[in-house]
């Protein structure tokens, strides 16, 4: 089947739309445990670049899974294919010219390795949100860690499944120490030169 699928060429191209945007796009991939902080500092990240002009988009694990994803379970084997199609969806976006952010678990540094493989290393900017699973447990926001103890949830990542910590991410958020507006500015710092046409 795949023999017969021919890429159709458009006139509009990637950098046709980034001159546009006046800047370069990417994927900032924010991993780590279950409520270590990635979508807060994302969330914070994203609004920073947005009141920059900068054209952005944020993907979620939860807003995924209940859409695009909402017939995977959380087996080794559907977290791969979560991440999979996420990564492809954000190469499309990233071909659309937007600055992408991602929060997922994702746990498993194979998984991640694919990420880069398929948007390309240059686009691919990943930031490890470190927050000991004692902490998270201890914040538990959405009353998970509660419930894997009680053996309600199976596959919990950092209590019944394992997290492959990055290492050598391009940064490094250790929130027990850093607080989230100072850590959502030292990634922007870090991405702005990035960012120049």
């Amino acid at each position: 089947m795949s023999k017969h699928i021919i890429p159709h060429d458009y006139q509009v191209s990637k950098n046709d739309r980034l001159d546009s945007n006046n800047h370069n796009s990417f994927l900032l991939w924010f991993t780590g445990l279950s409520g270590s902080g990635k979508s807060t500092i994302a969330n914070v990240v994203e609004q920073k670049l947005f009141s920059k002009g900068i054209k952005t988009y944020t993907l979620d694990g939860d807003n995924i899974r209940k859409g695009i994803n909402n017939d995977l379970t959380f087996s080794p084997e559907d977290r791969t294919e979560n991440i999979r199609r996420i990564a492809e969806i954000s190469n499309l976006m990233v071909d659309a010219g937007l600055v992408v952010l991602g929060a997922f678990v994702s746990p498993y540094k194979k998984d991640r390795e694919n990420i880069k493989s398929i948007v390309k290393d240059v686009n691919f900017v990943e930031i490890f949100i470190n927050t000991s699973v004692e902490e998270c447990e201890r914040r538990d926001v959405k009353g998970l860690y509660k419930k894997a103890r009680a053996g309600e949830i199976k596959n919990m990542t950092g209590i019944s499944a394992p997290y492959e910590a990055p290492e050598s991410p391009d940064i490094e958020i250790k929130t027990e120490n850093e607080s989230v507006e100072s850590a959502a500015q030292r990634i922007v710092d870090f991405i702005i030169p990035k960012l120049s046409r």
